[in-house]
C-alpha cells in the first residue's frame, strides 16, 4: 500500500535543455513551499570537486567521479545508477521532513525513471505527483542556451531580453553573471538535445504505464505565462 504524508506534492518538469524548467521550478516551489530539487546542482556538487581516485560504490560497482564529470562537460547524461543514488538520498531526507518536492529535469533517463517513481510512489501517493512536459522546438532550445547566463553564487539562470542584455551582475545577489563554459555552446547543446531525444523522452510513456498523466505545456511562451498554465492544471 502506498504510504501518503499528509498534504505532500511531488511536481515533475519535463523538457529540453532551455525549456524553463529551472525558472518554473523555481516560481513554483516559492508558490507552493515545496522544495526545489535541481538534480543538475547535486550532480555539479558531487563531480565538480572531484579527484583522481574518488569514486561511488552501487551494488558492488565502482563508478569514477571524474568519468561522471566529463560526461558532465560534454552534454552527455552521467550514469543513472550514479544520479539515482545521489537524488533518493536527498528524497529520503525531504520525506523524513514531511516536505514536497518540485523536480527540474529529474529523471533524465529510463533506467533512472525505473528507480525513482516507485520509490515516489510509495512515499508520496500516486495522486500526489503530477508531471508537466515543457514542449520547446529544437531551434529555441539552441537559441536559449547559447545566450543563456546564470550568477556565478547561487547559479540560477538569469532570462535572456532586452532588458537583461547590459546586465553584468546578478540582480537578487550582485554576484557576477557568468556562461556555463562549454555546457551551453552550440555543439554541445546539439549532443544535450540528441540525448533529451534518445534517453529522456521514453519517460514520457512509461509516467503514462505508472498511471501518472504527463501535461504538456507550450514552453515558448512568456514566462509568466508558463507560470499560469502549469498553475491552472494543477487546479
Amino acid at each position: 500500500m502506498e504510504k501518503n504524508i499528509k498534504s505532500p506534492s511531488v511536481i515533475i518538469l519535463l523538457g529540453p535543455p532551455g525549456s524553463g524548467k529551472g525558472t518554473q521550478a523555481g516560481l513554483i516551489s516559492e508558490k507552493l513551499n515545496l522544495y526545489y530539487l535541481e538534480t543538475s546542482k547535486i550532480i555539479e556538487a558531487n563531480i565538480m570537486k572531484a579527484k583522481p581516485g574518488d569514486f561511488v560504490k552501487i551494488e558492488g560497482e565502482k563508478y569514477p567521479l571524474l568519468n561522471e564529470k566529463i560526461l558532465w562537460k560534454t552534454g552527455k547524461l552521467c550514469t543513472p545508477e550514479v544520479v539515482s543514488l545521489w537524488v533518493k538520498g536527498k528524497i529520503m531526507s525531504l520525506s523524513r521532513e514531511g516536505r514536497g518536492v518540485v523536480f527540474a529535469g529529474s529523471p533524465r533517463t529510463l533506467l533512472e525513471g525505473e528507480k525513482l517513481i516507485p520509490f515516489l510512489k510509495k512515499t508520496y501517493g500516486t495522486k500526489n505527483i503530477k508531471v508537466f512536459l515543457l514542449d520547446v522546438s529544437p531551434e529555441e532550445t539552441i537559441s536559449r542556451n547559447s545566450q543563456r547566463r546564470i550568477c556565478e553564487l547561487i547559479r540560477h539562470p538569469i532570462l535572456t531580453n532586452k532588458e537583461t542584455a547590459e546586465l553584468t551582475r546578478c540582480p537578487l545577489d550582485g554576484s557576477k553573471l557568468i556562461r556555463r563554459k562549454g555546457l551551453d555552446d552550440p555543439k554541445v547543446i546539439r549532443v544535450r538535445l540528441k540525448e533529451y531525444k534518445e534517453r529522456t523522452e521514453p519517460l514520457i510513456d512509461y509516467f503514462k504505464e505508472q498511471g501518472l498523466k504527463v501535461k504538456k505545456i507550450n514552453g515558448e511562451k512568456p514566462v509568466v505565462n508558463v507560470f499560469d498554465n502549469i498553475l491552472k492544471a494543477l487546479k
